[in-house]
């Protein structure tokens, strides 16, 4: 049964997966102080006499880095920046309350990943419309304003190309270190695998050495026993033998 600590932290965390699934304006600040409460609280549940299991406090975990980096990623100014750092949030697995679907923190993972998306493409058209615009506007110039008008616009274009190009490392970048670390989760999940399978050999193997050796025990005590029965004959036909002799070569005297 979970602990009232426990329970007071679900809630909390309902509440932040909620507010951050909501568009919020820059004087929003209650995320931020419902994060801190949150990391406090998990400390205090990690220390508790009644903490839940590690399993599931890696999954609190989880959750609260993905607020906190979320807050991260939107203090930055750049939007190509923001979809970088959104790249790395990594949202929860479990649903937080029992009338969710689907983890709410995945929903807010994917919303923000459009919005960044969506501020990183407008301002890359945004740049392409401004420069245009300063071309129409510099036609009715002089020759050498005309040049210089064009040398500008070469320099514009030179460096929104090598804004796009960089932006489209960033993305293959994130992408690859994505893959990279599901198949480095995947050699995990093998590698756990094939040591439970050598477990259960291992203790397959105990049960049947176990079992052998008790049979090796009772047949040990069965050649025992038939020993000393042979023994215990021998004695008896010795004795015997002995009192025959007696009786029948009586002692001189």
């Amino acid at each position: 049964m979970a602990s009232r600590l426990e329970i007071n932290f679900i809630r909390l965390l309902s509440r932040c997966e909620s507010i951050a699934s909501e568009k919020r304006g820059e004087t929003e600040w209650r995320l931020e102080k419902y994060v801190g409460a949150l990391e406090e609280m998990l400390v205090a549940l990690r220390k508790s006499l009644s903490k839940p299991t590690a399993e599931i406090l890696t999954e609190y975990s989880r959750k609260v880095d993905f607020l906190k980096g979320l807050l991260d990623a939107e203090k930055l100014s750049s939007p190509t920046e923001k979809a970088l750092a959104n790249q790395f949030l990594a949202p929860g697995r479990t649903p937080t309350i029992a009338n969710e679907r689907m983890p709410v923190s995945k929903t807010v993972h994917m919303q923000t990943k459009a919005r960044c998306t969506g501020e990183m493409r407008d301002e890359l058209l945004g740049m392409v419309g401004t420069s245009e615009t300063d071309l129409r506007n510099r036609r009715g110039l002089p020759l050498d304003e005309r040049q210089s008008a064009a040398e500008l616009e070469a320099v514009l274009h030179h460096h929104h190309n090598l804004q796009e190009k960089l932006a489209d490392d960033m993305l293959n970048l994130a992408r690859n270190l994505k893959n990279n670390t599901l198949a480095a989760q995947n050699i995990i999940k093998q590698d756990n695998q094939t040591l439970s399978q050598s477990m259960r050999q291992a203790d397959m193997n105990f049960e049947k050495l176990k079992t052998e050796s008790e049979r090796l025990e009772q047949h040990t005590k069965k050649s025992v026993n038939w020993l000393l029965w042979l023994m215990l004959i021998l004695v008896s036909f010795s004795f015997i033998s002995m009192i025959l002799f007696i009786r029948i070569f009586p002692r001189l005297r």
